[in-house]
């Protein structure tokens, strides 16, 4: 799979960690930033990612903050993107089987990266399930485009 990562200042860590996580288990990812530790403005990022997936060029998206908040807030003003903020395994596995998401977020200050991985894994694996769930997904797509 294909996968675009990016973060702020407080998630460049994990986001190095992730990458290499990805990449060992024979993903292709595309950094977007940020590339230090210098304090800098998560949604540049956030939506550099999320652009990536919208247009097309990544299968999944991933953000990291802090919190996880803003990278997911500024990732869902993309249009097209489903961006999940996971908290944990069940909850990124359902967002990827009943939402459909094709972005998921983490808050770095609130989880350990063991966590983090296993719930990405989580997230990778899981299919969208349709049926009524897909009604539903309609229903964000349809006032996406008014």
């Amino acid at each position: 799979m294909k996968f675009s990562i990016g973060c702020d200042h407080g998630g460049y860590e994990y986001k190095m960690q992730i990458i290499q996580y990805l990449e060992s288990n024979g993903h292709q990812v595309v950094d977007c930033g940020t590339f230090s530790t210098e304090s800098c403005d998560y949604p540049e990022f956030a939506i550099k990612t999320a652009e990536m997936v919208k247009n097309g060029k990544m299968d999944l998206g991933i953000v990291i903050c802090r919190s996880g908040e803003g990278v997911s807030i500024a990732a869902n003003k993309v249009k097209g993107i489903r961006c999940a903020l996971a908290y944990n395994e069940v909850v990124a596995r359902l967002s990827r089987e009943h939402n459909d998401a094709n972005m998921i977020a983490f808050g770095a200050d609130y989880f350990s990266i063991k966590e983090v991985k296993a719930m990405l894994d989580q997230f990778i694996n899981a299919k969208f399930a349709a049926g009524k769930h897909e009604r539903r997904v309609n229903l964000i797509k349809n006032y996406e485009n008014k």
